[in-house]
């Protein structure tokens, strides 16, 4: 009756025998999870493992030295000089004039006496040298400059949570993604509250903000055409189980320990919780997991493993442990219920249930 009772009590989740039982940790592969007891070796690799950079979800951008290229609608101004004072394009005031000029939508622009030029897909340089060379025979010895006024062709769109949001051009130097959320005002909240998210054609990624500055292979090098969405989008994890209080939990600064985590929800619950059954829920890149589990992984096919971390709290080590266990978003903390907290309910239902017994007895044996 006791042991039966016990099962039909309500709990808080499952005890931390049955959580880590032979049966579900043989099974944890063919489950398609990974059950790892947390220790010091395994943070170790925890903390020098590096994700793959967030520029690898993009094509190479070319070297940012190469000449920058031409395109539709850019706005130009071609000077063009001559050896003396009754050339084509002299006036009463100098040698030289200037002439505006918008590469139009076939590519093309247009230059008196030398016609049609095509200046799409074109450096500055090669512009400057086409229209010389058309010019050669009908001006006198001519001398051109090609300015750009506005590289419209390079542009980048910045949109979300931005001061100013809008197009931004480009650069003959280039231009970094970190460069064009500050050209656009910055993000609105806190870096590591904020997401940036790339489209350059089909490939899209994103890559938290505060990554760009921690990691700079994550900074990468825009390309004309990219479009750039800034979000916010606040960091939580969950608690759950015999803590004192279950709740999702903002992260409030950039980094929170396994430790803090549990300070934030109360602790564990007097008389209930297991301090050996303290359980963390996340999904971790398989290249993480191959390194902390070995080949076994293999048989798992998603490129995201869900894993679960064990620490036991009555060891002293495990506080330290706890102390450098960084948490991530959306992660899950669950305190498994110690075995006996089950059976301490069930006196506390049938105690008044054995004191009226033992009152009627005693009036019978009166």
């Amino acid at each position: 009756m006791v042991l039966s009772g016990c099962g039909a009590l309500p709990g808080q989740g499952p005890t931390a025998i049955s959580i880590t039982s032979e049966d579900i940790e043989g099974d944890a592969i063919r489950s398609n999870y990974v059950l790892l007891s947390l220790d010091n070796e395994m943070l170790t690799k925890l903390h020098a493992y590096r994700p793959a950079p967030f520029a690898k979800q993009f094509r190479a951008v070319p070297n940012r030295g190469r000449s920058a290229r031409l395109g539709i609608g850019d706005r130009l101004v071609i000077t063009i000089w001559e050896a003396a004072p009754e050339g084509l394009f002299s006036t009463s005031d100098g040698k030289q004039v200037s002439v505006p000029s918008v590469i139009d939508e076939s590519g093309y622009i247009f230059i008196p006496y030398a016609g049609r030029i095509r200046a799409s897909g074109l450096s500055v340089e090669g512009l400057r040298v086409a229209i010389q060379e058309r010019l050669k025979g009908k001006a006198i010895e001519p001398q051109v400059l090609v300015t750009v006024e506005g590289s419209e062709s390079t542009g980048i769109v910045v949109v979300g949570d931005v001061t100013n949001p809008g197009q931004y051009t480009m650069s003959v130097r280039g231009m970094r993604l970190l460069e064009a959320v500050a050209r656009s005002g910055g993000s609105r909240e806190a870096t590591y509250e904020t997401v940036v998210t790339v489209k350059r054609g089909n490939a899209s990624g994103e890559a938290r903000l505060v990554d760009l500055i921690n990691y700079p292979e994550n900074n990468i090098w825009l390309t004309a055409g990219d479009n750039v969405l800034v979000t916010h989008k606040p960091r939580t994890f969950s608690a759950f189980g015999a803590v004192k209080d279950t709740k999702l939990v903002p992260f409030k600064t950039e980094t929170v320990t396994l430790a803090e985590g549990l300070a934030q929800v109360g602790g564990l619950k007097d008389f209930f919780a297991d301090a050996a059954g303290i359980f963390l829920f996340r999904f971790e890149n398989r290249e993480l997991v191959r390194q902390l589990k070995g080949n076994a992984v293999d048989s798992i096919r998603a490129a995201r493993i869900p894993v679960v971390y064990k620490l036991n709290l009555r060891q002293a080590e495990a506080f330290f442990l706890a102390r450098s266990f960084e948490m991530r978003d959306k992660d899950i903390i669950y305190v498994a219920n110690h075995p006996t907290a089950e059976f301490g309910k069930f006196l506390q239902i049938i105690g008044p249930l054995l004191s009226n017994v033992n009152t009627a007895n005693g009036l019978v044996n009166n």
